[in-house]
């Protein structure tokens, strides 16, 4: 017996929208891709300024947000991956901020 092994394209995003509970990627396939912002708890609890300061990455492959220092990958948005960094990193993100 074969099995047939199929490429996936991964599509690059080239626009980003974040809402107050969606993030929105734009595909450079024409699709637009949106995943609950509950799944990124940093964009979660960004302010709408660091939400706005996104930029491409890896020709499009992701998108970095320094000011919170959160990364999200386009392929992981497809394939519906949620982040996935930890409840005592983030937690240790959060108090990193009410102190400054």
């Amino acid at each position: 017996m074969t099995t047939l092994a199929v490429k996936i394209e991964i599509p690059n995003a080239y626009n980003v929208n974040v809402t107050d509970d969606t993030l929105t990627v734009e595909l450079d396939d024409g699709r637009s891709v949106s995943v609950p912002l509950a799944w990124y708890p940093r964009l979660l609890n960004a302010t709408q300024e660091e939400k706005a300061d996104w930029r491409l990455i890896g020709n499009g492959r992701g998108i970095h947000w320094e000011s919170i220092d959160e990364d999200i990958s386009v392929e992981g948005i497809l394939f519906g991956r949620p982040s996935g960094e930890s409840l005592s990193s983030f937690k240790k993100w959060f108090e990193s901020r009410k102190k400054a």
